[in-house]
């Protein structure tokens, strides 16, 4: 089981929320929006020019950008 940052992951795979790091108000909202650890992200799509990131949490869809997406560690 490897981790990486979930901007790292490519599009259609699926991985484990293991850590949010960043500046409060960063983690804050990041755990409002349910990425939070133990939780199962995928990843949905990429913006055309990369930025932003949608991912699939919890049921819903959610845009990140890939400087917030870089924050969250993940084990793929």
């Amino acid at each position: 089981m490897s981790s990486q940052t979930l901007d790292k992951l490519p599009i259609g795979a699926s991985a484990t929320v293991l850590d949010v790091a960043g500046e409060p108000a960063l983690q804050q909202r990041l755990l409002e929006m349910g990425v939070l650890p133990g939780v199962q992200v995928s990843i949905v799509r990429f913006a055309p020019l990369g930025d932003p990131i949608e991912i699939k949490v919890m049921g819903y869809s959610l845009s990140l950008r890939k400087s917030e997406a870089a924050h969250v560690t993940v084990s793929a």
